[in-house]
């Protein structure tokens, strides 16, 4: 079986879409399910829509547009705003998309005359957390744009916190959105269908008891789903399996080696002088596993008690083994944080097993490979649970 691999189990995941649309539905809150992190896995799709998510949602044009393929007729949120290259792809694939800017606002709206299409839009509003949105002073202006602009409908208002700078979502925040909202609906006699406070950091403020939800009536969750973690945190949801993807990959050497080394130190291949272990002890066993930082983000893994992620270079993930139990040619599971499964999904060198299916196929797994690698030159390291990442365009770059 292919190693490296990511594990993926649909059931946990279907498991922890359907407990927080349950529990957010009883705050009156919609949950747009965001595949990013999947490459807009459609089996992953399928589980989300199964669980009773509102609409999917995906940061690359790329995953949406292979949802599509896959036959996924749900809703679909670009939850970034379209590139101007992409304007007319974001238009024919996607149904809504985030905004900011002016000029891509009316680049959409001309893209969406040519084709005979509508499309929405959520503006981004920047509350705190400096990375997209308008400032709050601006809105009412580009709002009163959106509505004017032929082809495209203005479905909300939105806004992102704690992913560049971690500000915290709370009732200081969200209520001022909450008044934007009001504020826009009372200025332009609209009512806005969407009020998207944000994504999986938001789950402490919104389902905290007691807590005033205002008009927020929308969040984008993508890692309380695959993960089961709070991200301001890192700390495990109550109610939610953990570990619905893990990684495994392949030892291949074992040896007893000093701790600490010797020689010159300066930079290493990745900046900075790579930390050493502060035990007394004069040498032990080091375990390597064949991957690396082209892979995976090693501070995000966590391997077994005995196992120790000492670092990583580009190919190799160096581990100290207390217990003396692991050899070479066998297989390391690790549990990984939301910056490691991004990257590992993103590397062309790490497989994917998709296991636990609760949700009925809409598209047989041999038709995904060929949509994915129309060549047909890597179908014999594939099986139609084993899916190699190796036939598909990964993005240029990961959130």
């Amino acid at each position: 079986m292919n190693r490296p691999r990511l594990e993926i189990h649909l059931d946990k995941i279907h498991h922890n879409a359907k407990v927080l649309v349950e529990r957010l539905s009883e705050r009156g809150i919609s949950v747009c399910g965001v595949t990013k992190a999947t490459l807009g896995a459609p089996e992953v799709a399928r589980e989300l829509l199964a669980a009773g998510v509102g609409s999917l949602g995906d940061s690359r044009i790329e995953n949406v547009e292979r949802l599509r393929r896959s036959g996924t007729a749900a809703e679909i949120l670009l939850v970034r705003s379209p590139m101007p290259s992409q304007i007319e792809r974001v238009v024919t694939s996607a149904d809504l998309s985030l905004a900011t800017e002016v000029t891509v606002l009316e680049a959409l709206s001309l893209a969406a005359r040519r084709l005979d299409r509508h499309h929405g839009v959520i503006l981004m509003v920047e509350l705190g957390d400096l990375r997209e949105g308008i400032m709050p002073l601006l809105l009412p202006s580009i709002v009163e744009l959106v509505l004017t602009l032929p082809g495209l409908t203005l479905r909300g208002i939105g806004t992102n916190l704690a992913c560049q700078s971690g500000v915290v979502p709370d009732a200081a925040n969200m209520g001022v959105l909450s008044g934007l909202a009001e504020a826009i609906e009372a200025e332009f006699s609209i009512t806005l269908e969407l009020v998207s406070g944000g994504n999986s950091a938001n789950l402490g403020w919104a389902l905290a008891p007691g807590a005033h939800l205002g008009r927020v009536n929308h969040l984008r969750l993508g890692e309380s789903i695959l993960l089961g973690t709070d991200p301001t945190s890192g700390a495990r949801i109550d109610g939610l399996a953990h570990e619905a993807i893990t990684l495994a990959a392949e030892v291949i050497e074992v040896a007893t080696k000093p701790m600490q080394p010797s020689g010159i130190r300066r930079r290493g291949a990745f900046g900075g002088i790579a930390d050493v272990p502060s035990t007394p002890a004069r040498s032990g066993r080091r375990v390597i596993v064949a991957l690396g930082r082209q892979d995976i983000e090693p501070s995000g893994l966590v391997g077994p008690p005995s196992l120790e992620v000492l670092g990583a270079s580009s190919d190799h993930l160096v581990l100290s083994d207390r217990d003396a139990t692991v050899h070479v040619g066998d297989t390391v599971r690790f549990s990984m944080d939301y910056a490691a499964v991004l990257r590992a999904m993103t590397s062309p060198f790490v497989a994917r097993r998709f296991s636990g299916a609760t949700a009925a196929p809409e598209a047989a797994a041999a038709s995904l490979l060929a949509d994915d690698d129309p060549s047909g030159a890597s179908d014999g390291a594939r099986s139609s649970s084993v899916v190699g990442a190796e036939g598909l365009e990964p993005p240029t770059c990961w959130m």
